[in-house]
């Protein structure tokens, strides 16, 4: 009481409640700039809102002429957003970025409880804020430069040979027969995101005109900030019982639970979790999570948790796949459901997803395409299935998500063989149901089971080789001997002619070759493929008879030949390695086996008319001597000879080069406009692509 007597009221104000502007006054606030930086005395020079969604987008331009304002950046950004077009859809017409845009976000969903206040001779006149809008600049121009970009990377990249490209699948075509949509599928989609932006752009923009502070129109707006009528009938919501006062000034716990953001049906709390039954909570925590080790699933439970009776429940939802708990297709896929994606039945989908599972207790990599084949299910289920359990690899499949769970497996092997036995009894049906053949299945079986692979010592290694290679060398013995008896019974010389033997003529291996050197000799360097015996008559090792090693060079120069007709561009290391498949192809004692050595090989690629390029490799490059060394085809006597020098020539100046690069320089070497099909057949028969770029055979590094 004595705080109030020395607390006096100096003076009353009445309050008045305008109603002129009501649901039409907004409150802007510009949250980048500060409050002495305001942009009244900037040129406005659009203006539009969308009234449902309360979003407004305001022009403004920029001063050009400030001396802070760089013009090579805006005539640059200018240029990326609208290129080099004027027409009516640029958003820059003066080739100048000469405006900024400015989009507003809803600063508070609820301004019941704000209100915009003038106060004159006093009377404190209030009306009520319809919104309060926050408006910052709006970077949608960059989204508008970056398709620009993406186009022009789309035509330079354009017509590329589809060499690095799988060729598209046959895709297979599901027929949808739409049902009655269900009362919770309507809210569900209605609560969906993409609803609701369908809705957002559903709404059309009304443009405004936009008047200056200080225009005669907007002193005008101005009085309607006061209240027009002072009369009692004209305020009666400031006429409230000292109870309804309080109400308004602090409103129920309703009104607070209303602003808190709504959680998704089928999310709940951890402290609500712990308050289920122990069945419920596991069941909840399996239909969310999909795949779970049994330590994680513990964990998620709290302490003090019996672990044997978590045991019972977790066997009533899920399966164990690789030591890990995979939730039962039948919780997931309820009964009378369907397929979002298809309109399949649970049943159907269930026996789809229990193959997949089971495939995972077979091995830890898993094919679409074999999934899809056998359940005749439509691709985007045949996806979910593999999501709920597994990862995509590129070029390898999709594989489990979680690693072997060696320990769960070791501590309860009880749970784990009446696992097995249920799996058994799931495969007898999948079996039967989409007809698997059992010894296609059981090898994989048998494979899977062993969680470790067979470990095999060094030693046994050695002896399984040495075992290996007596037995190889005793047939190729035995095969050399009855040879070489057929041509000592065939020749009356003392001395045979090499000449003489009749070697098997095979077609060269279609494989691709590499580039390579040039020979001094035909023994000196390293030698590739094997010697015939020393002390044999028909040796070819050391001191070769003339005609001996004029068969040598025809021989092996009809293998470069042929295999640079077909490769065009090859490394050295890639050479050696075809030509000692060509050796294994060969019979015994075939003239190549006499020793080729490296320097043999590179002399005779030059010899057959090929060039060495001199590809400029990057300097972190971790290509090998071999791999540095590119050999390619220079006249091959068709119509592309010119082409393919002209692009060797490119090569030889730069490592990686892009398709149109490489069009326009033959385009103008070769005087002609060459065709699509024409610069493709060039490319295949030199280059790789990669990344978008160009390179040539054996050039690209791993």
């Amino acid at each position: 009481m004595a705080n109030e007597e020395d607390d006096p009221i100096i003076q009353e104000i009445d309050v008045f409640l305008a109603r002129s502007l009501l649901e039409k006054l907004y409150l802007f606030q510009y949250p980048i700039r500060p409050a002495s930086m305001t942009y009244d005395d900037v040129t406005h020079l659009s203006a539009k809102i969308k009234p449902k969604q309360q979003k407004v987008e305001l022009e403004m331009a920029i001063d050009t002429l400030n001396p802070n304002y760089c013009r090579s950046k805006g005539e640059q950004i200018a240029l990326n957003v609208d290129g080099t077009c004027t027409d009516e859809t640029s958003t820059y017409s003066s080739k100048l970025m000469d405006k900024q845009t400015f989009c507003s976000s809803q600063a508070a969903s609820n301004v019941s409880r704000y209100a915009a206040a003038v106060y004159k001779k006093g009377e404190l006149h209030l009306t009520p804020l319809h919104g309060i809008l926050q408006l910052r600049p709006s970077f949608t121009y960059l989204d508008k430069a970056d398709a620009k970009h993406r186009e022009r990377e789309a035509a330079n990249e354009g017509g590329d040979s589809s060499q690095d490209e799988a060729e598209d699948d046959v895709k297979q075509i599901t027929v949808r027969f739409s049902r009655p949509e269900t009362e919770q599928a309507r809210q569900r989609r209605v609560q969906s995101y993409e609803f609701l932006q369908k809705r957002q752009a559903e709404e059309h923009w009304v443009h405004l005109h936009y008047y200056g502070l200080k225009d005669s129109r907007s002193e005008h707006e101005r009085q309607y900030l006061f209240s027009q009528g002072h009369g009692l009938a004209e305020n009666t919501e400031l006429i409230k019982s000292p109870s309804e006062y309080l109400m308004m000034l602090m409103p129920p716990s309703v009104e607070e639970e209303n602003d808190k953001p709504v959680a998704p049906s089928n999310v709940l709390s951890m402290a609500q979790l712990r308050t289920l039954p122990l069945a419920d909570q596991i069941k909840i925590l399996m239909k969310n999570v999909k795949v779970m080790p049994f330590a994680n699933l513990m964990s998620l439970l709290g302490s003090g948790t019996d672990s044997t009776a978590v045991l019972r429940c977790i066997q009533q939802v899920a399966m164990l796949v690789q030591g890990n708990w995979v939730v039962k297709s039948d919780v997931l896929y309820p009964k009378d459901t369907s397929s979002p994606h298809s309109g399949v039945p649970a049943e159907v989908l269930c026996r789809g997803r229990d193959f997949v599972m089971w495939k995972f207790t077979q091995d830890r990599w898993v094919v679409r395409k074999e999934v899809a084949a056998v359940t005749k299910l439509c691709p985007e289920d045949v996806k979910d299935f593999l999501e709920h359990m597994s990862v995509a690899r590129i070029n390898k499949g999709w594989e489990f998500m979680l690693p072997y769970d060696e320990d769960f497996v070791k501590k309860h092997p009880d749970i784990v063989q009446r696992q097995h036995m249920l799996w058994m009894g799931i495969q007898a049906k999948l079996e039967k149901v989409y007809n698997l053949l059992k010894e296609h299945l059981t090898p994989k079986k048998q494979e899977a089971q062993s969680a470790h692979p067979l470990l095999v010592s060094g030693e046994q290694r050695v002896n399984m080789a040495k075992t290996k290679v007596k037995q190889n060398y005793g047939q190729l013995e035995k095969e050399f001997q009855k040879q070489k008896a057929e041509m000592k019974s065939s020749d009356t010389s003392a001395k045979m002619d090499v000449s003489n033997i009749r070697i098997k003529e095979e077609p060269v291996s279609d494989e691709e070759p590499m580039d390579t050197s040039a020979y001094e000799g035909l023994n000196n360097g390293i030698v590739n493929g094997l010697h015939a015996e020393e002390d044999s008559t028909d040796a070819l090792n050391g001191h070769l008879p003339g005609g001996c090693i004029d068969r040598v060079a025809q021989e092996l120069k009809a293998f470069v030949s042929s295999t640079f007709k077909k490769q065009f561009v090859l490394t050295l290391s890639e050479l050696k390695r075809l030509f000692n498949l060509h050796l294994a192809s060969l019979p015994p004692g075939h003239t190549l086996f006499s020793g080729i050595s490296d320097k043999m090989l590179q002399d005779m690629v030059l010899d057959t008319g090929c060039k060495q390029i001199l590809v400029p490799f990057p300097p972190q490059t971790a290509a090998s001597p071999d791999e540095l060394k590119v050999y390619a085809l220079w006249e091959a006597g068709d119509t592309y000879d010119q082409h393919r020098q002209v692009l060797l020539e490119i090569f030889s100046k730069n490592y990686r080069v892009r398709r149109n690069v490489i069009q326009n320089q033959l385009s103008q070497e070769c005087g002609e406009d060459l065709n699509k099909q024409e610069v493709d057949r060039v490319l295949k028969d030199c280059c790789v692509s990669y990344g978008g770029m160009w390179y040539l055979k054996g050039t690209v590094q791993s």
